[in-house]
């Protein structure tokens, strides 16, 4: 089911100049102290940034995990929420502060420099405010500004060209409700049992949960806030929407197709350029099964009696060795045919073998054999002698042991 149209209809995400004046000195205040406390040469951001959004009951907690492995990001995500009851945020809530755009984005910042977050973050709950869009813009421009400063240095490794990803998992508003009321019950059914029983953790008990009116208003915050924010964000950085009202294996699908490797993102646009002209795996494997049933067909009518042959060679001479190997998924086929001479019938051997779910693989030995010495010259005459070395892979089988 996709969202209502007049679920994704956002207003103009254009920052008012005083929103934007705000952000500067913000953050210019940050950066200053960044600089003072750490040096420029310790300023080491994470390579990639998915700043996550996703609407009440979308499945966030779900997918976040399941985004990490994706991405081979071993951190915490930093849940910005959890930052406001960091020690740095409590201490000046003690002091009868209140932690606004500036103390988020200075404590983000911070999080963001340490050693955990180097390969890889993800931001849940960032940005939320226009002012907090403005700041991350920013963190951006310096982040490409510290990569030029130190190109050609010995520590350009450690600045690499930065990626910033906006995910929103989207469902609509009657979806969110319904969700959010669901884990209520769930939660209530947990928290009783434990109760009940002794055993295992309470669950926490949310009141949006329990009230429809709160989950609808916890839905519109989303909207008018955390949406709004991240979609602003579209024209600038790789901006990813996903349908989580969808099946769960469905919307980590999507999410793996939308998270693909993006070359032209991640790359210096010199290595890219290189690169480029060289397919990518995903591409050769698209349309791989329906290239190799064309290849076997127009060999079957091309070459009728040398695949013929081949699949005899095969069946006679390979198979009964293949069978004997079944336990260790591995053999190793030597021939001399002359068959093989032919490469066309190297290529339908490993074409079929691909056909029939094995993988193999030739090379060719060519073995010198002494036939004729000459007493005159000294001279050793030899023939040459081709042997063909044929390796097939396939999943050996499970043996239960003990």
């Amino acid at each position: 089911m996709q969202p209502a149209i007049s679920e994704l209809i956002t207003k103009p995400a254009v920052p008012a100049d005083l929103e934007i004046k705000d952000a500067q000195l913000i953050f210019n205040h940050v950066w200053k102290e960044l600089e003072a406390d750490y040096g420029r040469e310790r300023l080491r951001f994470p390579k990639e940034m998915i700043l996550l959004g996703g609407a009440p009951g979308a499945g966030k907690g779900t997918n976040t995990d399941f985004i990490r492995e994706l991405r081979g990001i071993t951190a915490e995500p930093i849940v910005v929420s959890a930052l406001l009851d960091s020690p740095e945020a409590q201490k000046l809530k003690s002091l009868g502060g209140m932690v606004g755009d500036r103390e988020v984005v200075g404590i983000l910042i911070r999080k963001l420099l340490e050693p955990e977050q180097q390969n890889g973050a993800i931001l849940d709950g960032f940005p939320r405010t226009k002012v907090q869009v403005e700041c991350l813009k920013m963190l951006f421009d310096e982040m490409m500004r510290l990569r030029r400063d130190f190109s050609d240095t010995p520590e350009a490794a450690h600045f690499k060209q930065p990626i910033f990803h906006i995910m929103v998992l989207f469902v609509d508003e009657t979806e969110s409700i319904a969700r959010q009321m669901k884990r209520g019950q769930e939660v209530m059914a947990h928290n009783a049992e434990v109760r009940s029983s002794g055993l295992g953790e309470m669950w926490e008990e949310r009141a949006t949960d329990f009230d429809a009116r709160l989950a609808r208003n916890r839905y519109k915050v989303f909207k008018e806030k955390t949406y709004d924010a991240l979609v602003s964000l579209k024209s600038i950085f790789h901006y990813h929407f996903i349908n989580a009202q969808a099946p769960l294996g469905l919307v980590q699908e999507n999410i793996v197709k939308e998270l693909e490797y993006q070359s032209s993102l991640e790359l210096d646009p010199r290595t890219f350029d290189l690169l480029r002209k060289l397919p990518l795996a995903s591409e050769i494997v698209r349309h791989a099964r329906q290239d190799l049933v064309r290849r076997l067909d127009g060999y079957k009518v091309d070459k009728p009696e040398i695949m013929e042959a081949v699949v005899e060679f095969i069946e006679v001479k390979m198979m009964p060795i293949i069978v004997r190997h079944a336990i260790s998924g591995r053999a190793d086929v030597n021939s001399e045919n002359k068959l093989f001479h032919e490469p066309v019938a190297i290529a339908i051997l490993i074409d079929i073998f691909s056909e029939r779910g094995f993988h193999a693989t030739v090379d060719l030995h060519r073995i010198e054999i002494p036939e004729r010495f000459d007493l005159t010259t000294g001279e050793v005459h030899c023939r040459k002698k081709k042997v063909f070395r044929f390796s097939i892979r396939f999943k050996g089988s499970e043996i239960r042991r003990g």
